[in-house]
């Protein structure tokens, strides 16, 4: 093949596959019907079961290639809520969260791979000031269901661990025995039903 008709190829390919990437769908995350769950260690002998609820989160995903999906999500760092007031507040103070200083935690995705059962979301999850990477396991995605309304809904589980001390919070307190009243290692699920966003009207 010579130089020009390789040219003219390359051009061709490059032309075909511009709509194929511009026609990743948006999706937004549905917060009456999705969920930031969390569970630590409390004195070592139970777990403290807590969760967020203000949540925001968008995906891009074409249906086809999760490869190429973005995963983009914002956490109100004050809506924690563990069922005791006074716990909360003290999650929201400088000893932990410290939320008025941090007011969101964050998580983008830098890749997506799938595995055996779902796909793995990386990405860089910044929370106390501090950015670092996670991954996120998730299950397959649900068949796309359209509700009363013509939305269209798919849902997925997604779990990841996380050691809270390389975020910088690292207040334990400290039991009669030297150990230590909270755990360092937090385990999160996480529950998501995405709407698609509708296209707008054409314009008359």
């Amino acid at each position: 093949m010579n130089r020009l008709k390789l040219a003219s190829t390359v051009a061709f390919l490059g032309l075909v596959a511009q709509p194929a990437l511009a026609a990743a769908d948006q999706w937004n995350l549905d917060p009456y019907h999705s969920s930031v769950n969390f569970t630590v260690r409390h004195m070592m002998v139970s777990n403290v079961h807590g969760s967020f609820g203000k949540v925001n989160a968008t995906a891009k995903y074409d249906g086809k290639d999760l490869k190429g999906a973005e995963v983009e999500a914002k956490i109100e760092t004050a809506s924690i809520n563990t069922s005791d007031e006074k716990r909360d507040g003290h999650l929201k103070s400088p000893d932990f969260f410290d939320a008025a200083k941090f007011p969101t935690i964050t998580f983008k995705s830098k890749s997506v791979k799938p595995v055996k059962g779902g796909f793995d979301v990386e990405g860089d999850l910044t929370m106390h000031g501090v950015t670092k990477p996670v991954t996120l396991h998730a299950e397959k995605f649900s068949e796309e269901i359209k509700d009363k309304k013509g939305d269209v809904h798919v849902g997925t589980s997604a779990t990841a661990k996380v050691n809270r001390k390389d975020f910088g919070i690292s207040w334990s307190g400290q039991l009669d025995n030297g150990g230590a009243m909270v755990g360092d290692e937090v385990n999160v699920t996480i529950d998501v039903d995405l709407v698609k966003t509708k296209e707008a009207a054409p314009a008359k």
